[in-house]
Order: structure tokens, then C-alpha cells, then sequence
């Protein structure tokens, strides 16, 4: 319980570093009308999904290598859960990387899970390049 607190606390220190209070509301008026999928879901997306308010975005469904055999009609935090392998054939219009350190899942996406390259690739939580370039190589 104390680690679940502790793991909060730095998530939530961390999307205010990154001003995801006021990144929220640009990314969903970029997004007004398009689907969207959720890629990751552990703990960094629960704090998320805890502390801000999320309905602007049009979220059909979040999708995780651990839903990879999931039931029928499974949810997670009232989504949709899909694999990711099931991305392609949902067909959304941008998969959201809901992960801290997102660049290697982005590539991974983008080179071996989706092959629809209509479906464009981001980042939920916006950074600066040279906080992606630190991130990268360090």
C-alpha cells in the first residue's frame, strides 16, 4: 500500500513537471472527433485516469501487452481492453503511449504492432525534445 502511495505521488510529481493540467486540454482539442486508444496500463495511466479528467478525449478502448489473452467484454478503469495486436482491425484514429518513458514503445509500435499506417503514434504526455533526447540515451 505504502509503494502504491509512493508510486502515485511521483507519477503525479511528474505530469505536473510536465504540465499535463494545461497540455490535457490542447491535446484534446487537437483530438476533437478522433478515436483514440490508450497504450499502457499500470500504474503511471491509473494515476492519470485518478487525477485528471479524461472524457474530452474520444478513448475507445486501452490496449496493454498484459491484455494480450483477455476475455470478452474486459475492461479496465471502464475502457474497453483490446491487445495489441487488435489495434489494427479497431482501426483508431491515434493510439496515446500512456508511459513515461514512451520512446522505445513508440518505435515498437510503429515497426511491429501496427501496420496501419493511417493510425498515428503518440505520446499522452507531452515532453521537450531534449527531455526525450536525455530519456533516450541516459
Amino acid at each position: 500500500m505504502a509503494d502504491e502511495i509512493r508510486d502515485g505521488i511521483e507519477n503525479l510529481n511528474y505530469l505536473r513537471e510536465f504540465n499535463f493540467d494545461k497540455t490535457l486540454p490542447e491535446l484534446s482539442k487537437k483530438l476533437k472527433g478522433r478515436t483514440v486508444i490508450i497504450y499502457g496500463a499500470g500504474a503511471f495511466f491509473e494515476t492519470i485516469k485518478k487525477h485528471f479528467d479524461l472524457s474530452s478525449l474520444n478513448i475507445i478502448g486501452i490496449s496493454d501487452k498484459r491484455f494480450e489473452e483477455h476475455k470478452k467484454d474486459e475492461e479496465f478503469l471502464g475502457y474497453s481492453v483490446c491487445s495489441p495486436d487488435e489495434i489494427n482491425s479497431i482501426k483508431p484514429d491515434y493510439v496515446l503511449v500512456s508511459t513515461k518513458q514512451n520512446i522505445s514503445i513508440i518505435e515498437n509500435l510503429y515497426y511491429n504492432v501496427i501496420k496501419d499506417r493511417s493510425i498515428k503514434i503518440m505520446a499522452l504526455v507531452n515532453k521537450s525534445f531534449l527531455t526525450l533526447v536525455k530519456e533516450y540515451f541516459c
